[in-house]
């Protein structure tokens, strides 16, 4: 069973990604280390004694359709009225209606224990909380004044509407079509597919935020625009009306989170009996431009769906490790009791379970960094904000791809420490690798996250942004070669020649980008990626060492960067001398 790590979470948030000296230093008005560690007991208590034992239900049980109606797990919807009146959907809210407004850091460490707990219960308000954002930045008052208080509080749910049959990362090809009314609302006629819990029995009401295309729109991406619609219109004295032309015509059958209703969607449809066809829908912002509004929720959710790998990958660690001490075979050195030993004495079994220790803590601490930025963004003004602006914009595609990787590469080793037990279902090893497998899909693929990285965040500031970031990273390094302290072994030396791998690949690649040989540069942006974060990470576990001198800190830090750090170096290589190899045999895998 799942139990919360609350002392690690809280100790990465203020020590490693930087929440105590924002609260030290004011920057969040009254928010104290006293209420955070508050929020962050109870978040735990909620997600291990609530949360994780309805996890199996959501899994076994699934979700079901009749008519147009989809009936959540066993539990759920309960379980869903219970977590929204602790207010842990308005954590991190807008203030003015209905949220308490604390950081973003506070709400990717409670995320984190919701998926750990079960990522398919969390990933229904993980989507509220981005259309919230977007509709309080982008939507008009009358828009925010109906709906935003009630998606706050999570009384109503939210969703994305983006992809098509046709049209999947290539949004220039949607065909959902939306048509001026005399009323100044629009009319939204399509199908959409993969709508994350478009159909539940969680809420009263489930806000839509969809694509679709004018008449008279532009070609491509420039001719997008961002619709409200939702299930049920609402009166003007705030209570529902009829329903809308909208309805979920099929659910997914998928490899994982069985517990989460992936509808196709139906808008226009004539679903509503004697009323005119067509989804009533209100604009967002302004016509042809709602991809930028949209990338506001997109934003958001890559962050989040970080936070999904994080939390499978604790998930998957945490019952590997019970495994580990419990199953007996063999004989093993360290092993002095009775009978065979508990195979965590055996030393590949500890390297795994190290691996998986060490690749989730990276994974939090860069998630837990790019929420600080985004909330230092937030706080700051002039040249600081725009700092830590960029900070979040380089750091958001590496959280979202490299934590989504390490929660299925975190997973699938768990499943190797349960061996043949990890292959059946009844340990619930093979559970968690399947949910994990989605996030490094949804919400724009990792190898898109890779794109972004190098095409759009390596260029911030000329180019200067990223190699100020690896010089702070460089100073951890010269810390803990000033300690000279045997136990680091050779920690600094290693880290080091990390770090220098990482700048000659971020050099080789801006050169790429400024010659115009865009795709020798994309060809190395996947590598380029797991290398930032490898070596990203490993200066952060240094960083988790060096703040308290913990012994088990330390041995994990010298053990990521003797025994797994090396990768670096090989990733460079392909960064830098793989372009040309992979055009020529890539050229073999056209069909004629």
């Amino acid at each position: 069973m799942y139990r919360t790590p609350v002392e690690e979470i809280a100790f990465t948030l203020k020590e490693v990604a930087g929440l105590r000296s924002a609260v030290d230093t004011g920057r969040f008005a009254d928010l104290s280390l006293d209420l955070v560690d508050a929020i962050l007991a109870e978040a735990g208590r909620f997600a291990t004694d609530e949360v994780a034992p309805l996890y199996k239900a959501g899994d076994e049980h699934g979700v079901a359709l009749a008519g147009a109606e989809v009936t959540t797990p066993p539990g759920w919807k309960d379980l869903y009225r219970r977590w929204t009146e602790g207010g842990w959907n308005s954590l991190t809210g807008p203030e003015d209606f209905g949220g308490q407004g604390l950081p973003t850091m506070l709400s990717v460490a409670t995320l984190e224990m919701w998926n750990s707990a079960a990522l398919a219960f969390a990933l229904c308000p993980t989507l509220t909380m981005g259309a919230v954002e977007a509709l309080h930045k982008h939507a008009a008052d009358e828009l925010k004044t109906t709906y935003l208080a009630k998606l706050v509080s999570g009384e109503w749910t939210g969703t994305m509407n983006l992809t098509e049959p046709q049209a999947g990362s290539d949004l220039a090809a949607l065909r959902t079509r939306a048509e001026r009314a005399p009323d100044g609302t629009y009319r939204i006629s399509g199908q959409k597919i993969f709508i994350t819990y478009g159909e539940h029995d969680f809420a009263g009401n489930i806000v839509h935020l969809v694509l679709a295309r004018l008449p008279d729109a532009p070609a491509g991406t420039r001719g997008i625009s961002l619709f409200l619609v939702p299930k049920f219109l609402v009166n003007d004295d705030g209570s529902l009306g009829r329903r809308n032309d909208l309805f979920c015509s099929s659910l997914e059958e998928k490899l994982g989170i069985h517990g989460s209703p992936t509808c196709t969607m139906i808008y226009g449809d004539g679903f509503v009996a004697g009323e005119e066809k067509g989804a009533v829908g209100w604009l967002i912002g302004e016509e042809n431009k709602g991809l930028a509004c949209m990338f506001t929720m997109m934003n958001n959710a890559r962050l989040a769906i970080g936070l999904e790998g994080v939390g499978v990958a604790e998930a998957a660690f945490q019952k590997a490790l019970a495994f580990a001490n419990e199953r007996r075979q063999g004989k093993a050195s360290g092993w002095s009791g009775d009978g065979m030993a508990p195979i965590v004495h055996h030393p590949d079994v500890q390297r795994m379970l190290l691996t998986m220790q060490a690749l989730t803590r990276i994974a939090r601490s860069i998630s837990y960094s790019c929420a600080h930025a985004i909330d230092m963004a937030r706080v700051s003004e002039g040249s600081e904000k725009t700092h830590w602006q960029e900070r979040a914009n380089l750091l958001t595609p590496v959280a979202k791809a490299f934590s989504t990787d390490i929660g299925s590469e975190v997973a699938s080793l768990g499943i190797q420490v349960h061996g043949g037990m990890g292959y059946i279902e009844e340990t619930g090893a093979a559970a968690l690798y399947r949910d994990a497998r989605i996030a490094s899909i949804y919400e724009g693929t990792n190898g898109i996250q890779a794109i972004d990285l190098v095409t759009r965040k390596l260029p911030q500031s000329g180019g200067d942004h990223v190699f100020g970031y690896i010089g702070e990273l460089d100073e951890i390094a010269n810390a803990v070669a000033a300690t000279n302290h045997a136990d680091y072994g050779r920690t600094a030396l290693n880290l080091e020649q990390a770090l220098d791998d990482l700048q000659q690949a971020t050099r080789y690649l801006q050169r790429q980008l400024g010659d115009g040989r865009t795709d020798d540069a994309l060809a190395g942006a996947t590598p380029y990626l797991r290398l930032f974060a490898l070596a990203a990470g490993g200066a952060h576990l240094a960083r988790a060492a060096l703040a308290d001198g913990d012994a088990g800190r330390i041995a994990l830090c010298r053990f990521f960067a003797e025994n797994l750090l090396s990768e670096t170096s090989a990733l460079k290589e392909c960064v830098t001398g793989g372009a040309a190899s992979l055009a020529v045999a890539g050229r073999g895998l056209v069909l004629a």
